[in-house]
């Protein structure tokens, strides 16, 4: 699993340039999901609806634990992990990488093992990763040629990337599959994930399961990178990969604003981007291409250690991101209260023993759908994960009836920012309370620049969307549903002022001496 990672930077999602041959093999021996979202764009609750298999408004965690302006910081404690039933049933877990799950509990508290690695970037004053660089001696943690704007007030932006004075061996990135395959080994000499006939089963790296008849013990182990979310902190081998030439610019970096939430605006002040020229965003998104390649190659190198383990036939892999990265689309950076392709769509690639290769799936699925997916390749019988659909079917080349929409949330980052969005084959629908909705047609505007939500031609299919909302809204549970009520041409059938206190009994002689007595 990778951090902010845009689906555009694949080979196998269309990009000529950036290499990523090792994804790209996944992706061709296995499943494609061309249309994977994520269900909110914003790290901890993204996380936190893998882990349960619970929409965001349902399971509570709705921002990262470093901006939180008020909302819970830790899941339920009877709040249902896959990690918690996988425990159940006898599965050994690691997780190597991010957690980003909570602040409370880390993920030795759902059964996890590896090292507890904090925060929303590579801690590099993390105690083991300094033993690994004096394991290995190598140079320690260094960065020049930092990379930022201008904010409103004059003071230095965020960071946005760095050149790292260090080999790429003594990256985190390096170290983070290094311990992976460290933990795999280790794993397999203990018997786990191995059978009589010397072959593996389980859930290897990434975010998957697995399951087969003579294994001593199955396992599921994840390694999520924190990259290549930004700053974008590279070796110059890495930093200087891609030529910037190389780079088109999206279209959306002539984004106006016009008719836009001017929340949109506001970030993009706040991420500096017109003070920078935008030969910077070009080199920018080229460093970002080299993270994206710098990952690829970790990746490969767990893969390698999978089939050299014997446990390839017998191993499911998973490759997906918690969401995506603007890299300066809408003149944004890192993500927020904008809800465009950009930051929701996500890759992912799914292989599973026996399933057929290099297949394109068109369904809309999500990254909450993997808790069901973890579950049904661990031949789980228990799947209370509420919001979830197992991807099985669909990896092995089925049929099934399926949504032909994705519903998303957004509950804000810096501040309280409630959005909910419903994207169809053709069109998205967001709807934001504090001022305009916005409404794409993603066939032709695929680039987002023109909300046509007022747009009389446009009439009936708002409609149409506001309605489908609003229905699977009131079906889920999400409250969000009772500003739509009033607001909206929609069907309902409850008291929608919630006041019915205000309706007299029959037969009450003296309701206002009641309700005064009361008072």
């Amino acid at each position: 699993m990778t951090d902010q990672h845009r689906v555009d930077t694949l080979g196998a999602y269309g990009n000529p340039h950036v290499r990523t041959p090792n994804l790209d093999r996944l992706a061709a021996e296995g499943t494609r999901f061309d249309r994977c979202y994520t269900p909110t764009a914003i790290c901890t609750p993204a996380r936190a609806s893998l882990l349960t298999g619970a929409a965001p408004f349902r399971h509570k965690l709705l921002a990262n634990y470093e901006r939180n302006v008020g909302y819970l910081e830790d899941l339920a404690d009877d709040q249902f992990t896959f990690a918690g039933q996988l425990g159940a049933e006898g599965y050994r877990l690691g997780l190597m990488g991010k957690w980003h799950g909570g602040v409370r509990r880390t993920a030795a508290d759902y059964g996890f093992e590896g090292p507890d690695l904090a925060g929303w970037h590579n801690p590099v004053d993390h105690p083991d990763y300094l033993a690994y660089l004096a394991e290995h001696g190598l140079p320690p943690y260094r960065i020049t040629d930092p990379v930022r704007g201008t904010t409103p007030n004059g003071s230095p932006g965020n960071l946005l990337a760095a050149r790292l004075h260090q080999p790429v061996e003594a990256t985190f990135e390096y170290y983070l599959a290094t311990r992976t395959i460290e933990m795999l080994r280790r794993w397999v000499a203990d018997g786990v994930g191995t059978s009589p006939g010397g072959a593996g089963e389980g859930a290897a790296t990434g975010s998957g399961a697995g399951s087969g008849d003579g294994a001593e013990r199955p396992f599921f182990l994840a390694t999520h990178f924190f990259g290549p979310h930004l700053p974008y902190i590279l070796p110059d081998a890495y930093y200087d990969l891609y030529d910037p030439a190389l780079v088109e610019l999206p279209a959306s970096v002539g984004e106006t604003f016009e008719a836009k939430p001017p929340v949109q605006s506001n970030y993009s002040k706040l991420w500096a981007f017109d003070t920078m020229p935008l030969e910077e965003s070009r080199k920018l998104i080229a460093v970002y291409w080299g993270y994206v390649t710098l990952i690829d190659e970790q990746i490969g190198r767990i893969l390698d250690a999978v089939r050299e383990l014997g446990l390839e036939e017998h191993t499911a892999v998973f490759f997906t991101a918690d969401h995506g990265e603007f890299t300066g689309s809408h003149r944004l950076h890192d993500k927020g209260p904008a809800m465009y392709e950009d930051i929701y769509r996500i890759p992912g690639l799914l292989k599973v023993p026996g399933g057929p290769g290099g297949q394109v799936r068109d369904e809309f699925v999500s990254l909450t759908d993997c808790t069901a997916t973890i579950l049904d390749l661990a031949g789980s019988d228990t799947a209370p994960a509420v919001d979830s659909r197992s991807l099985v079917p669909l990896a092995t080349g089925e049929r099934p009836e399926w949504d032909q929409h994705h519903l998303a949330e957004f509950h804000g980052h810096h501040f309280p920012y409630p959005q909910r969005m419903l994207r169809t084959p053709r069109h998205k629908l967001v709807v934001n309370p504090e001022s305009h909705n916005e409404l794409y047609d993603l066939t032709t505007d695929p680039d987002e620049l023109h909300n046509r939500y007022d747009h009389p031609e446009l009439r009936d299919v708002r409609a149409e969307l506001t309605r489908t909302l609003y229905r699977l809204l009131r079906e889920r549970g999400d409250n969000f549903f009772h500003w739509m009520t009033p607001m909206y041409d929609v069907e309902t059938d409850y008291d929608t002022t919630l006041s019915a206190f205000e309706n007299e009994p029959a037969g009450d002689p003296a309701p206002e001496r009641t309700r005064q007595e009361h008072a």
